[in-house]
């Protein structure tokens, strides 16, 4: 009965150690350990709160600025205070028709960065993710020991008894 019990256990040990390899957990783990590192200097709280700051106290004026300079095409009266201007702004007109877009789009991420620095801060605090894959093939070759130890022993105790022929 307890040899039944054990050929699951070997099976599941197996598993844990065949599997991690499988999904390329090393590999993988290790991108997530240079990535942690990567975004460590981006993720802390002072550099999140100077990169909001820069988003709301340069760029979004900027998205001002932008939109009326856009509406100088159509504004008869901008275009003549802008006209000195011109050769000057002609240039980079086409970056500022980009501004507002460009505000549009970063905004997530801005916010992102902002709602996540207690996030990362925990998550930057675990283990190294390179030893993920050992938390998986530690236990797995645990089992498939135990397991094995368990089926010799079960196999090496199986005794047959042979009759012996006795003088008559």
């Amino acid at each position: 009965m307890a040899r039944k019990l054990l050929w699951p256990v070997l099976v599941i040990g197996a598993a844990l150690i065949v599997m991690p390899f499988a999904f390329s957990m090393p590999s993988r783990t290790a991108a997530g350990d240079r990535m942690m590192s990567d975004f460590h200097p981006i993720m802390q709280a002072a550099s999140v709160q100077k990169t909001v700051n820069y988003y709301n106290t340069t760029f979004k004026p900027l998205g001002v600025v932008a939109t009326q300079f856009g509406q100088a095409a159509t504004n008869p009266q901008l275009q003549a205070q802008l006209k000195p201007l011109m050769p000057m702004l002609k240039p980079v007109m086409p970056i500022f028709a980009q501004v507002n877009p460009g505000l549009d789009w970063y905004k997530p991420l801005v916010t992102t960065m902002q709602n996540n620095v207690g996030n990362y801060k925990s998550v930057n605090e675990l283990p190294s993710f390179r030893l993920f894959t050992w938390f998986f093939v530690i236990p797995g070759v645990l089992l498939v020991l135990l397991s094995g130890f368990g089926l010799w022993e079960e196999r090496s105790r199986v005794h047959v008894h042979r009759a012996h022929p006795t003088p008559a």
